[in-house]
Protein backbone atom coordinates (compact mmCIF):
# COMPACT_ATOMS: atom_id res chain seq x y z
CA UNK A 1 0.00 0.00 0.00
CA UNK A 2 1.24 3.64 -1.16
CA UNK A 3 0.27 5.60 1.79
CA UNK A 4 1.87 8.89 0.87
CA UNK A 5 0.39 8.69 -2.32
CA UNK A 6 -3.38 7.71 -0.49
CA UNK A 7 -2.77 10.63 1.74
CA UNK A 8 -1.43 12.94 -1.62
CA UNK A 9 -4.87 12.22 -2.51
CA UNK A 10 -6.81 13.13 0.87
CA UNK A 11 -4.75 16.24 1.06
CA UNK A 12 -5.60 17.46 -2.35
CA UNK A 13 -9.57 16.26 -2.25
CA UNK A 14 -10.27 17.94 1.19
CA UNK A 15 -8.55 20.64 0.19
CA UNK A 16 -10.41 21.49 -2.70
CA UNK A 17 -13.50 20.86 -0.15
CA UNK A 18 -11.68 23.30 2.11
CA UNK A 19 -11.24 26.03 -0.54
CA UNK A 20 -15.08 25.64 -2.36
CA UNK A 21 -16.44 26.22 1.70
CA UNK A 22 -14.25 29.06 2.57
CA UNK A 23 -14.34 31.16 -1.13
CA UNK A 24 -17.84 30.77 -1.73
CA UNK A 25 -20.55 28.48 0.69
CA UNK A 26 -18.91 29.63 4.24
CA UNK A 27 -20.52 33.44 3.20
CA UNK A 28 -23.68 32.10 2.30
CA UNK A 29 -24.65 30.21 5.69
CA UNK A 30 -26.20 31.85 8.70
CA UNK A 31 -23.89 32.19 11.47
CA UNK A 32 -25.40 29.43 13.61
CA UNK A 33 -26.25 26.86 10.77
CA UNK A 34 -25.36 23.65 10.81
CA UNK A 35 -22.42 22.99 8.31
CA UNK A 36 -23.53 20.07 5.94
CA UNK A 37 -21.83 16.80 6.29
CA UNK A 38 -19.37 17.24 3.01
CA UNK A 39 -18.15 20.20 5.30
CA UNK A 40 -17.91 18.22 8.33
CA UNK A 41 -16.35 15.20 7.16
CA UNK A 42 -14.32 16.72 4.46
CA UNK A 43 -13.64 20.23 4.53
CA UNK A 44 -12.55 20.33 8.78
CA UNK A 45 -10.26 17.46 8.28
CA UNK A 46 -8.10 19.63 5.70
CA UNK A 47 -5.01 20.81 8.30
CA UNK A 48 -4.94 18.40 10.38
CA UNK A 49 -4.57 15.72 6.77
CA UNK A 50 -2.35 19.03 5.38
CA UNK A 51 -0.04 18.73 8.75
CA UNK A 52 0.38 15.06 8.51
CA UNK A 53 1.43 14.91 4.97
CA UNK A 54 4.30 17.82 5.94
CA UNK A 55 5.44 16.28 8.59
CA UNK A 56 5.77 12.71 7.10
CA UNK A 57 6.75 13.71 3.53
CA UNK A 58 9.57 16.11 4.61
CA UNK A 59 10.48 15.91 8.77
CA UNK A 60 9.85 12.14 10.54
CA UNK A 61 8.30 9.17 9.23
CA UNK A 62 7.54 6.50 12.01
CA UNK A 63 8.55 2.90 10.43
CA UNK A 64 7.90 -0.13 12.08
CA UNK A 65 10.86 -3.31 12.23
CA UNK A 66 9.18 -6.33 10.48
CA UNK A 67 12.13 -8.84 10.65
CA UNK A 68 14.96 -9.81 12.57
CA UNK A 69 17.66 -8.98 10.07
CA UNK A 70 19.07 -5.90 12.34
CA UNK A 71 19.15 -7.50 15.12
CA UNK A 72 20.48 -6.84 18.01
CA UNK A 73 20.42 -3.28 17.10
CA UNK A 74 17.16 -3.28 16.09
CA UNK A 75 14.31 -5.75 17.31
CA UNK A 76 10.92 -7.26 15.85
CA UNK A 77 8.56 -5.01 16.67
CA UNK A 78 10.40 -1.57 17.06
CA UNK A 79 8.79 1.33 16.35
CA UNK A 80 11.34 3.78 15.24
CA UNK A 81 11.95 7.21 13.52
CA UNK A 82 13.20 8.50 10.22
CA UNK A 83 14.70 11.44 9.16
CA UNK A 84 13.01 12.39 6.03
CA UNK A 85 15.76 15.17 5.29
CA UNK A 86 19.07 14.76 6.30
CA UNK A 87 19.94 13.23 2.89
CA UNK A 88 18.17 15.55 1.21
CA UNK A 89 14.58 17.24 0.54
CA UNK A 90 12.25 15.34 -1.76
CA UNK A 91 9.18 15.26 -3.31
CA UNK A 92 6.53 13.13 -1.84
CA UNK A 93 5.12 10.56 -3.80
CA UNK A 94 7.67 10.17 -6.44
CA UNK A 95 10.91 10.57 -4.05
CA UNK A 96 12.44 13.12 -6.49
CA UNK A 97 15.11 14.69 -4.91
CA UNK A 98 14.98 18.70 -5.19
CA UNK A 99 17.38 19.80 -2.33
CA UNK A 100 20.65 18.46 -1.48
CA UNK A 101 21.90 17.96 1.98
CA UNK A 102 23.78 15.25 3.39
CA UNK A 103 24.76 11.75 1.92
CA UNK A 104 24.82 8.78 3.77
CA UNK A 105 28.03 7.58 5.61
CA UNK A 106 29.05 4.47 6.54
CA UNK A 107 27.83 2.66 10.08
CA UNK A 108 24.16 4.27 9.60
CA UNK A 109 21.56 3.44 9.37
CA UNK A 110 19.01 3.60 6.36
CA UNK A 111 15.36 3.03 5.09
CA UNK A 112 15.25 2.49 1.53
CA UNK A 113 12.78 1.39 -1.23
CA UNK A 114 13.80 -2.07 -1.84
CA UNK A 115 15.38 -2.04 -5.18
CA UNK A 116 13.09 -5.32 -6.57
CA UNK A 117 9.82 -4.10 -4.79
CA UNK A 118 10.39 0.44 -4.49
CA UNK A 119 6.47 -0.59 -3.01
CA UNK A 120 8.44 -2.11 0.42
CA UNK A 121 10.44 -0.22 2.76
CA UNK A 122 13.39 -1.93 4.26
CA UNK A 123 15.86 -1.01 6.47
CA UNK A 124 19.67 -1.81 6.55
CA UNK A 125 23.22 -0.56 7.89
CA UNK A 126 24.90 1.58 5.14
CA UNK A 127 28.25 -0.14 4.57
CA UNK A 128 29.84 0.87 0.96
CA UNK A 129 29.30 4.32 -0.47
CA UNK A 130 29.77 5.33 -4.18
CA UNK A 131 32.94 3.59 -5.40
CA UNK A 132 34.42 1.66 -2.49
CA UNK A 133 35.31 -2.00 -3.19
CA UNK A 134 33.48 -3.92 -0.43
CA UNK A 135 35.19 -7.27 0.71
CA UNK A 136 32.72 -9.43 2.79
CA UNK A 137 34.99 -12.57 3.33
CA UNK A 138 35.21 -15.46 6.12
CA UNK A 139 32.36 -13.22 8.02
CA UNK A 140 34.90 -10.89 8.19
CA UNK A 141 34.54 -7.17 6.68
CA UNK A 142 37.35 -5.15 5.25
CA UNK A 143 36.82 -1.91 2.84
CA UNK A 144 38.87 -0.60 0.31
CA UNK A 145 41.32 -2.64 1.97
CA UNK A 146 40.78 -2.05 5.11
CA UNK A 147 39.98 -4.41 7.77
CA UNK A 148 36.87 -3.02 9.77
CA UNK A 149 37.88 -3.12 13.45
CA UNK A 150 35.86 -5.67 15.35
CA UNK A 151 35.99 -6.66 18.88
CA UNK A 152 34.55 -10.12 20.66
CA UNK A 153 31.43 -9.72 23.11
CA UNK A 154 30.06 -11.95 24.96
CA UNK A 155 27.13 -14.42 23.03
CA UNK A 156 23.87 -13.20 22.22
CA UNK A 157 20.72 -14.92 23.09
CA UNK A 158 17.89 -14.97 20.47
CA UNK A 159 14.64 -15.25 23.14
CA UNK A 160 12.15 -15.88 20.41
CA UNK A 161 13.99 -19.01 19.09
CA UNK A 162 16.42 -19.76 22.17
CA UNK A 163 19.80 -20.10 20.52
CA UNK A 164 22.97 -18.16 21.00
CA UNK A 165 24.83 -16.35 18.14
CA UNK A 166 28.70 -14.96 18.38
CA UNK A 167 28.29 -11.50 19.00
CA UNK A 168 30.75 -8.68 17.71
CA UNK A 169 31.46 -5.05 18.20
CA UNK A 170 32.13 -3.45 15.33
CA UNK A 171 33.28 -0.18 14.32
CA UNK A 172 32.43 0.64 10.66
CA UNK A 173 33.19 4.93 9.98
CA UNK A 174 32.56 6.85 13.24
CA UNK A 175 29.53 3.89 14.03
CA UNK A 176 30.00 1.74 16.99
CA UNK A 177 27.58 -1.20 16.85
CA UNK A 178 27.19 -4.79 17.67
CA UNK A 179 26.30 -7.54 14.83
CA UNK A 180 25.92 -11.47 14.89
CA UNK A 181 27.57 -14.08 13.69
CA UNK A 182 26.03 -17.74 13.52
CA UNK A 183 29.06 -20.73 13.71
CA UNK A 184 27.02 -22.73 11.87
CA UNK A 185 25.92 -20.46 8.39
CA UNK A 186 27.94 -20.87 5.24
CA UNK A 187 30.53 -18.40 4.46
CA UNK A 188 29.25 -18.26 1.03
CA UNK A 189 26.47 -16.30 0.07
CA UNK A 190 23.16 -18.23 -0.71
CA UNK A 191 20.50 -17.88 -3.18
CA UNK A 192 22.04 -14.92 -5.00
CA UNK A 193 19.52 -12.74 -7.77
CA UNK A 194 20.40 -10.90 -10.98
CA UNK A 195 20.88 -7.49 -10.19
CA UNK A 196 22.07 -3.86 -11.82
CA UNK A 197 26.12 -4.22 -12.28
CA UNK A 198 26.06 -7.58 -10.85
CA UNK A 199 29.26 -7.61 -13.10
CA UNK A 200 30.23 -5.77 -10.19
CA UNK A 201 30.65 -8.16 -7.97
CA UNK A 202 32.78 -11.63 -7.53
CA UNK A 203 31.17 -14.43 -4.94
CA UNK A 204 33.45 -17.21 -3.87
CA UNK A 205 33.45 -19.74 -1.23
CA UNK A 206 34.67 -17.08 1.25
CA UNK A 207 31.80 -15.05 0.67
CA UNK A 208 31.66 -11.82 -2.02
CA UNK A 209 33.63 -8.53 -3.14
CA UNK A 210 32.27 -5.92 -5.04
CA UNK A 211 33.03 -2.47 -5.96
CA UNK A 212 30.00 0.37 -5.58
CA UNK A 213 29.18 2.03 -8.55
CA UNK A 214 28.31 5.58 -8.58
CA UNK A 215 25.15 7.04 -7.01
CA UNK A 216 24.87 3.65 -5.35
CA UNK A 217 25.07 2.15 -1.33
CA UNK A 218 25.96 -1.40 -0.37
CA UNK A 219 24.42 -2.21 2.63
CA UNK A 220 23.86 -5.18 4.80
CA UNK A 221 22.05 -6.53 8.15
CA UNK A 222 23.94 -6.38 11.52
CA UNK A 223 22.36 -9.87 11.64
CA UNK A 224 25.09 -11.14 9.07
CA UNK A 225 24.27 -14.64 8.72
CA UNK A 226 19.87 -13.96 8.70
CA UNK A 227 19.84 -10.91 6.41
CA UNK A 228 18.81 -10.58 3.00
CA UNK A 229 20.49 -7.60 1.95
CA UNK A 230 23.69 -5.91 -0.89
CA UNK A 231 25.11 -9.42 -0.93
CA UNK A 232 21.97 -10.91 -2.38
CA UNK A 233 20.30 -8.54 -4.21
CA UNK A 234 22.73 -5.75 -4.94
CA UNK A 235 23.17 -2.64 -4.44
CA UNK A 236 20.50 0.38 -3.31
CA UNK A 237 20.35 3.72 -5.93
CA UNK A 238 19.89 6.88 -4.42
CA UNK A 239 17.21 7.57 -5.84
CA UNK A 240 15.51 4.88 -3.49
CA UNK A 241 16.27 6.28 -0.43
CA UNK A 242 13.75 7.29 2.12
CA UNK A 243 15.87 8.50 4.73
CA UNK A 244 18.08 7.78 8.17
CA UNK A 245 16.78 6.06 11.06
CA UNK A 246 17.95 7.99 13.99
CA UNK A 247 15.27 6.97 17.49
CA UNK A 248 13.46 3.58 19.06
CA UNK A 249 10.57 4.73 20.33
CA UNK A 250 8.25 2.20 21.62
CA UNK A 251 7.92 -1.99 20.86
CA UNK A 252 4.74 -3.17 21.48
CA UNK A 253 5.48 -6.95 20.86
CA UNK A 254 5.99 -7.82 24.55
CA UNK A 255 6.46 -5.66 27.55
CA UNK A 256 7.31 -8.38 29.92
CA UNK A 257 10.44 -8.96 28.07
CA UNK A 258 10.78 -4.95 27.10
CA UNK A 259 14.23 -3.45 27.39
CA UNK A 260 13.56 -0.07 28.34
CA UNK A 261 16.81 1.39 28.16
CA UNK A 262 16.73 0.65 24.49
CA UNK A 263 13.98 3.71 23.84
CA UNK A 264 15.52 6.79 22.59
CA UNK A 265 18.86 5.28 21.61
CA UNK A 266 20.04 3.49 18.71
CA UNK A 267 22.36 1.21 20.16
Amino acid sequence: MNFALILFILVVATGILYAVDVLKFRKLRAKDAKEPLWVEWGASFFPVILIVFVLRSFIVEPFKIPSGSMIPTLLVGDFILVNKFTYGIRLPVINKKVIEVNSPQRGEVMVFRYPEDPSLDYIKRVVGLPGDKVAYQNKRLTINGQPVPVKKMGDYLHPERLYYSEQYQEKLGQVEHRILNDADAPTFVPDTVPFPHRENCIYNHSGVICTVPPGHYFVMGDNRDNSRDSRVWGFVPEENIVGKAFLIWLNFSDFSRMDFSRIGSFR
